[in-house]
């Protein structure tokens, strides 16, 4: 489909842009309480807490296009390792151990890490990207 190729710069700053809120809630909700859920409210010291701690430094840098690649990376990594240590052992299927986000999480970083913030962010500001 030819018609988005010359958008497709601007469509991979939308999705790093999206795809990073939507990370950053999880750690907004585990450390910052906003918005409230049944994962507010953990201890930062636990290995939940830990993961939220990553998911809102990467996640609002993935935001803001900064350092995108590293952060990525790291968001890549801890989304892998949740989804091997919590949803793997339940069952081998995705959709029956609940892991099918965590499993798209880390992908969708991968893909980042590789790729870059796109052309709208800090990192093309900085000449990084």
């Amino acid at each position: 489909m030819n018609l988005l190729k010359p958008y497709s710069g601007y469509l991979q700053s939308l999705f790093r842009i999206m795809v990073g809120l939507a990370f950053l809630q999880h750690g907004t909700t585990k450390l910052l309480h906003f918005p409230a859920t049944k994962m507010s409210g953990i201890s930062p010291m636990s290995l939940s807490g830990a993961a939220g701690v990553i998911e809102l430094v990467c996640g609002t840098l993935i935001v803001a296009g900064l350092f995108t690649r590293p952060a990525a990376f790291l968001a890549s990594g801890t989304m892998a390792f949740a989804y091997f240590l919590k949803h793997a052992p339940r069952d081998f299927f995705p959709i029956n151990n609940g892991g099918e986000l965590a499993l798209v999480y880390c992908f969708a970083f991968l893909f980042l890490a590789a790729a870059g913030a796109g052309p709208i962010s800090v990192d093309r500001i900085l000449g990084k990207a």
